[in-house]
């Protein structure tokens, strides 16, 4: 097994991990919701990509809960109109 020579420095490792980082996730809005979402991505709220329902996400609810997400999609599709100015 191969021993190293000479000690790195702090400054010479550091140097090396300068570029060793975590970036932040880039976010966009959705466009029918107006929730964050990643770009290239489905909602997962409402299930739409570029204007097209994609997954339909009231598909696998039971009547109670689909009609709390209905709700839900209601509400903030009117704050999503009237962010928008026209």
């Amino acid at each position: 097994m191969a021993v190293p020579r000479h000690k790195h420095t702090r400054s010479s490792v550091g140097q090396r991990r300068m570029h060793i980082f975590v970036t932040p996730v880039k976010l966009t809005t959705c466009q029918k919701c107006s929730a964050p979402v990643r770009p290239h991505t489905t909602c997962k709220k409402c299930g739409f990509y570029k204007g097209k329902e994609v997954i339909n996400v009231l598909g696998k609810l039971n009547k109670k809960e689909r009609k709390i997400k209905e709700q839900e999609i209601k509400e903030t599709e009117k704050v999503g109109v009237s962010k928008i100015p026209n």
